[in-house]
């Protein structure tokens, strides 16, 4: 089971764009992670360039206590020779939860098998230096409760100490969650304690996932 993982920020579409024998492919790649986001991400890149001859096609998202899915289609070039090729960049990549498009418009000069690989492959892995990540961790997660008066400073010191303040609600008083490494929670109750002078103590609220900007 996955505990960390990279994948793409969200909300953007990433493109890149090359020509082979004046065939010209354009990549696309998004966040997805089910199923019903990548099939409407890949039929998004079918209305942008309907009149492309190929819109070949994989995608990988992580599912909770299960294998990764993976998928790919050719889109009618030769068995084995685009969605493959692709799904295999793709992985090498290290990235999840992502999908990739590649729009192929044919210059009128056949690659042949080994061409194809190439050209798909290549349409991934040069595409990914523009991909923007971030880093997805399963986290654990405790409540605090600040007074109003103190909270933004105390906000201000955890964030600066390292510390993931993850959501806040307020009412009597300001309830921060805060996310940590599994095992870290004896760092964080230190760090807390330090912060706002032992008046604070932590609550569990079992864990999340949580995103943070890659290294």
């Amino acid at each position: 089971m996955l505990t960390s993982y990279e994948l793409p920020r969200d909300g953007e579409i990433y493109t890149y764009e090359w020509e082979i024998k004046r065939s010209r492919f354009i990549t696309w790649i998004t966040r997805v992670q089910d199923e019903e986001q990548a099939r409407d991400f890949i039929a998004l890149a079918r209305e942008e360039f309907p009149d492309a001859r190929h819109h070949c096609s994989a995608y990988v998202f992580n599912v909770d206590g299960t294998n990764p899915v993976e998928r790919s289609s050719d889109d009618g070039e030769p068995s084995g020779t685009a969605g493959k090729p692709m799904l295999d960049a793709l992985k090498g990549s290290g990235l999840m939860d992502a999908a990739v498009v590649v729009i192929r418009y044919f210059g009128g000069i056949k690659l042949g098998a080994g061409g194809l690989v190439h050209a798909y492959s290549n349409s991934v892995v040069d595409a990914l230096p523009v991909v923007k990540r971030v880093r997805r961790s399963l986290k654990d997660l405790v409540t605090v409760d600040l007074p109003h008066g103190e909270a933004g400073r105390i906000e201000a010191d955890l964030r600066n100490l390292g510390i993931d303040v993850v959501g806040v609600d307020y009412g009597e008083n300001a309830t921060y969650t805060l996310a940590h490494d599994p095992g870290q929670r004896e760092k964080l109750e230190a760090q807390l304690a330090s912060v706002t002078q032992g008046q604070a103590s932590a609550q569990d609220a079992g864990h999340a996932w949580v995103e943070t900007q890659a290294s």
